[in-house]
């Protein structure tokens, strides 16, 4: 089953035009994603009843309009993994992690898959990510129950501001990858039985015609189904929370000469069996400095 969001609206990406899940449903689901989420059980039972049969269209025309949204346009907690790849923990000069690296991005810069990004000031960078959207409420799942927990995988960019996310005396993750846009995800949701593996699929980004990354999902150090059951056991997930499970190497900041995001690029990415995204860079604009105090001033205080 491929779901998406059509101007705030959840349909289903069966047949040449998409079924709008409130009207087909005779208003029992819907209007918005967020509320098929939250009956998503009763959803998927419905859907699957009245529309199992009808065949999915993966490029549908309609899918590349300016009106298709994120998939989970408004989650309550978004969650991020970092060096989740092997390759990419070496290019960014980490051992291999011994427990999944988290940090979060705020639902604010959840976009959907056609945008035009402007770009702050600094080095952004990108970071092709496959994205696990959560269909129910989850508190300490084993991993064994995770998939079952999991409405369905999309396409994710984890858009990274690099000066700022390595500026100050610790990291600054969470502000560095949330600025407006700076989330990109979709086309489409896919539900996890839609794929021959969901933990096996192909992922990559170009910048015009040039491949930056391209790797299999198969190299997480931790799987979808870890990382939910993990996250599970720290806080409650909802409907509608997304995980950035990770991006392989390839990224910018780790090439000879570094790399980044300028205006009139255009950038692409993919997952296996669910689509592209792309994000066109069309101007930038100046960050404030942030607030700060001298040492004297600080020594001061003390």
């Amino acid at each position: 089953m491929r779901i998406a969001n059509v101007a705030g609206r959840a349909v289903l990406a069966h047949g040449k035009e998409p079924v709008d899940v409130f009207e087909a449903s005779g208003g029992r689901f819907g209007p918005s994603p967020a509320a098929v989420f939250e009956r998503w059980a009763e959803f998927r039972a419905w859907a699957g009843t009245e529309y199992g049969a009808v065949q999915a269209v993966p490029d549908a025309d309609w899918l590349a309009g300016e009106q298709v949204g994120a998939p989970s346009p408004h989650p309550r907690q978004v969650f991020a993994i970092g060096l989740n790849y092997a390759e990419h923990a070496r290019e960014s000069g980490y051992d291999l992690p011994t427990t999944p690296v988290v940090f979060t991005k705020f639902p604010a810069c959840i976009v959907g898959p056609q945008h035009e990004l402007t770009l702050p000031q600094g080095n952004v960078d990108w970071e092709v990510e496959l994205v696990a959207v959560i269909g129910a409420h989850a508190y300490r799942i084993e991993e064994e129950q995770a998939w079952a927990v999991v409405a369905g995988l999309t396409v994710g960019q984890d858009l990274s501001e690099r000066v700022l996310q390595h500026s100050g005396p610790a990291p600054q993750f969470s502000l560095a990858k949330s600025f407006p846009g700076f989330g990109p995800t979709g086309p489409v949701l896919v539900t996890p039985d839609e794929f021959a593996n969901p933990d096996d699929l192909e992922i990559g980004t170009r910048l015009g015609d040039e491949v930056l990354q391209l790797h299999r999902t198969s190299g997480m150090v931790f799987g979808v189904s870890a990382l939910v059951a993990w996250l599970s056991h720290i806080t409650p997930l909802f409907p509608g929370d997304l995980v950035f499970t990770g991006t392989p190497s390839g990224i910018g900041m780790s090439r000879t000469p570094p790399r980044f995001l300028q205006p009139g690029d255009e950038l692409v990415s993919h997952v296996e069996g669910i689509g592209r995204i792309t994000q066109r860079v069309v101007g930038s604009y100046t960050v404030a400095d942030p607030p700060h105090k001298t040492a004297a001033a600080l020594a001061g205080e003390g």
